[in-house]
């Protein structure tokens, strides 16, 4: 016994409350009640001498170095966990991967078409994770990683699956009707609802067009993913500048409708990629093989339509 390891379930406690900020939610998150989760961090506390939280009423605000220790205990759960789908896969239980994704490709792309995968390869199962930010594979626990970029990662091999080409300005069909005919005059009028990850998007879209970036453009309400920003035009909150390819069902059904006929070139592509300096396992060339052939029978279908 390793005595100076504290207990797993403890760590795996403190971990969900430090990320989640809440006894509560670690505790839903874990399965467990609330007292339970609040008994294994106070024991954890005491082992170490280290206060991990300050207890402010009913909140808990981790402490510096508690925050420190939650990253760094993150990293290993996440290693465990990788660790364990191996040994799985290994002892013939079953195949698996886990693949990090962009939260609107995720919802909108991939996984509307791994139904396909699932049909071609019954014996991989695939996991998905959510990450908008570049990472280093050696920090997680991913195979492979479906990103944003202008490039591929640096140390990553893989492909491009497609480029991005351009974002158009997209609003509910009813919020014209109340709206100038002149289209300039239209976006004007409308409220413009940004993307927190590309907070220059609007600005550039203006600049491209040769209008006027105004602070009422500037000001409109922010969302964390593509989806919100569709949901959010779609329910008539304002116009929303999103990719082409997640917003053209939408567009062909007159669900959503382009108030001016003018798009932002962008040259950002979606990446397919895994760590260069290892081999891929069989289930991972097979992922990334299923992939190719998915994307190049989509680029067909939107040839020939």
């Amino acid at each position: 016994m390793r005595k100076g390891i504290p207990n797993l379930s403890a760590l795996q406690a403190f971990e969900a409350t430090a990320r989640l900020g809440s006894f509560s939610r670690a505790a839903e998150e874990l399965a467990l009640t609330h007292s339970a989760v609040h008994r294994q961090v106070t024991a954890l506390e005491q082992r170490l001498g280290v206060s991990l939280f300050n207890r402010v009423r009913r909140r808990v605000v981790v402490t510096e170095p508690g925050a420190q220790y939650a990253a760094r205990i993150r990293q290993h759960l996440e290693q465990i966990e990788k660790d364990t789908f191996s040994l799985m896969s290994e002892a013939g239980i079953g195949r698996r991967l886990h693949v990090a994704v962009l939260p609107t490709l995720a919802s909108l792309w991939l996984i509307p078409r791994l139904p396909d995968f699932n049909r071609h390869y019954p014996d991989i199962s695939v996991s998905l994770s959510l990450r908008t930010l570049p990472f280093q594979f050696s920090d997680h626990p991913f195979d492979g990683a479906i990103y944003h970029s202008r490039a591929a990662w640096p140390g990553t091999a893989g492909m491009k699956l497609f480029a991005e080409q351009e974002l158009v300005p997209v609003c509910a069909a009813f919020v014209l009707k109340e709206q100038p005919l002149d289209p300039i005059q239209r976006m004007a009028q409308l409220t413009h609802l940004h993307l927190s990850s590309r907070p220059d998007a609007w600005r550039d879209w203006y600049q491209v067009s040769g209008l006027p970036y105004t602070p009422s453009v500037a000001g409109g309400p922010r969302y964390e993913v593509f989806t919100m920003v569709l949901a959010a035009a779609r329910a008539g909150l304002g116009v929303g500048l999103v990719p082409r390819f997640i917003a053209q069902d939408a567009l062909d059904r007159g669900e959503l409708v382009s108030p001016v006929v003018r798009n932002l070139p962008v040259p950002e592509a979606y990446f397919f990629g895994y760590p260069a300096h290892s081999e891929p396992s069989a289930s991972l060339r097979a992922f990334e093989q299923w992939l190719l052939a998915t994307v190049r029978t989509t680029s067909r279908a939107q040839t020939q339509g």
